[in-house]
């Protein structure tokens, strides 16, 4: 390969990893999908490419939709519940660009990906997510341009209204964090009961290898008892790492130096507090506590 060919692709791996990412839920499966994709493109007759950084999506998209439906057969055996991998984000972009981010890679709006197909998935990423033409996303989907138009109506159908909008500001996350971190302390939750929905949802992730909740929890008397209760008794001794995860404000749970925990939470265009997060699997923390920006 000349070095020209890997400078494209490191130039690409960026947005090949976002998009990798997104469909996929899992940092580590879609760096596996991006160093499939580059094997592939060094194995290939770059002379007859004439749109190489068309072709590495393509392919990419390609190898992530395989890769979801084998995945989405494993999940059906899930322990509990499941959430995508948190990742650990820090960016200098400025606050539109950072808006962008956070509404994009959210947990709680990849968790409303779940509810697409794979093809709907990847054709609605790409076209309204990284706004790739309709001519270039039905090429990478291997479909008529027609098939392709169908796809993502049926995405933003059954995505509905939780399409991303308008990030929080950082100060209303901040607040909400605080307030959320004040109830475990101290066992009072009126603070965080003023700041939530009534069908707030909270979800904890532990893939069956540590103490998670196996539902999920709907409706805030539920969610505030067992904050204000369990959730303050087992987390009493830890200490608190406010980070940026997904794009938005969220938390680290220390014992010493080990993660024990993340945090993420949405919140709706009015700032209430409409989810919250918390991933306890250890296959699924052990890339947290170095930030990087390597996600677009």
């Amino acid at each position: 390969m000349q070095p020209s060919d890997t400078a494209l692709f490191e130039e690409r791996r960026p947005f090949l990893t976002g998009l990798a990412y997104r469909i996929l839920g899992s940092r580590a499966e879609a760096e596996d999908a991006v160093q499939d994709t580059y094997l592939k493109w060094q194995a290939s007759e770059r002379a007859t490419i004439s749109n190489p950084a068309g072709w590495l999506t393509a392919a990419c998209t390609r190898r992530c939709i395989d890769m979801l439906r084998s995945a989405r057969r494993t999940r059906v055996d899930y322990v509990g519940a499941w959430l995508p991998e948190p990742i650990q984000t820090m960016t200098e972009d400025g606050p539109e660009e950072a808006a962008d981010l956070s509404s994009t890679l959210s947990l709680a709006f990849m968790l409303v990906l779940e509810r697409l197909a794979p093809k709907e998935r990847a054709a609605y990423l790409l076209r309204e997510i990284f706004d790739q033409p309709y001519e270039d996303v039905a090429a990478a989907l291997n479909v008529t341009e027609a098939a392709c138009r169908k796809l993502v109506s049926r995405a933003r159908s059954r995505i509905g209204r939780e399409e991303p909008g308008a990030a929080v500001p950082k100060a209303r996350q901040d607040e909400l964090l605080a307030a959320f971190q004040s109830a475990i302390a101290s066992g009072s939750t009126a603070q965080l009961a003023s700041l939530m929905r009534e069908d707030i949802e909270l979800k904890t992730d532990g893939g069956g290898k540590v103490l998670a909740l196996l539902q999920p929890l709907i409706g805030k008397a539920d969610v505030l008892d067992f904050v204000g209760g369990r959730l303050g008794e087992y987390w009493s001794s830890y200490a608190w790492q406010p980070v940026d995860i997904n794009g938005a404000r969220g938390a680290l749970i220390l014992d010493g130096p080990e993660i024990v925990a993340s945090v993420s939470l949405a919140c709706d265009a009015e700032g209430r507090l409409t989810g919250i997060y918390i991933m306890r699997n250890p296959d699924k923390l052990v890339r947290l506590g170095d930030a990087e920006r390597t996600i677009q």
